[in-house]
């Protein structure tokens, strides 16, 4: 049903105040779905329980036949664009918001278990970067993300909306013992191939020459100090992307996009 709120204090609207704080959100079992594009997508893909939508009247006329879908069983709420930020405390990308029922977490087994390409992360805390890697993951068409302990949250808003809702798609699993999970990849099958620029990594033209291993776990680690050593001890192989020597590194999405596109050719 469609309603129109009263204000920025408007009770229906309360659960929409608590967006800065993402723990906040986390607890309550939920994520934000941000933007048309996102929402439209989480409407369309027919799995998710929305909560409630927030939009603005544009975004609403844009979204009209999606929202009109979902619209008998769930409040969508009306506002002046100008008042996202009076609820929200930021502005609102295109003036859409959703509340969205979190998926139940799932074992790095589970989401491993039938895939052939799978990126694991370590340690990478920035939202748009991981929601980039799920972007290259979906585009190159590997099969799963794990994360490790440390790693940002993929369902944060922001990292949702820079992967287009790729994180929605690409099944993921945040993994608790690490990095013994490594281990246990390996014991699945992979080979576990770790992203970095040190010693005696070869280089991607040398690992793209060999026969490709049926099952592929790349590693991938934070900007400025990349994998930790356990984890490159733990690699089968270690790769590097050569790039000019008065450029430190690339971005990690960056990285990981460039080799999953190398991985998939061979």
């Amino acid at each position: 049903m469609f309603e129109r709120i009263d204000g920025i204090d408007d009770p229906r609207i309360a659960a929409y105040r608590d967006l800065p704080d993402p723990e906040l959100v986390l607890r309550r079992g939920l994520f934000i779905a941000e933007g048309r594009l996102v929402v439209r997508r989480v409407i369309a893909d027919g799995r998710w329980h929305i909560h409630s939508v927030l939009v603005n009247q544009a975004a609403c006329e844009s979204l009209a036949s999606a929202l009109d879908a979902v619209a008998e069983r769930t409040p969508v709420y009306l506002c002046d664009a100008e008042a996202f930020c009076g609820i929200t405390g930021f502005n609102i990308h295109r003036g859409c918001l959703a509340l969205v029922e979190r998926p139940a977490a799932q074992p790095p087994e589970a989401v491993i278990a039938q895939a052939h390409t799978v990126v694991v992360l370590e340690a990478v805390a920035n939202a748009d970067n991981v929601g980039g890697i799920f972007r290259n993951a979906a585009a190159f068409g590997a099969d799963a993300v794990l994360l490790s302990p440390a790693c940002c949250d993929p369902l944060y808003r922001k990292a949702i909306r820079t992967s287009m809702a790729a994180v929605l798609r690409v099944p993921f699993a945040r993994c608790d013992d690490w990095p013994q999970d490594l281990v246990r990849l390996r014991d699945r099958g992979f080979t576990i191939v770790a992203l970095t620029p040190r010693e005696p990594a070869v280089t991607l033209a040398e690992f793209a020459a060999k026969p490709r291993p049926e099952r592929v776990a790349l590693v991938a680690g934070a900007e400025g100090t990349g994998l930790s050593a356990g984890v490159e001890q733990a690699a089968d192989h270690r790769v590097r992307i050569p790039i000019e020597s008065s450029v430190d590194s690339l971005n990690v999405a960056v990285a990981v996009g460039i080799v999953l596109h190398a991985m998939r050719s061979l």
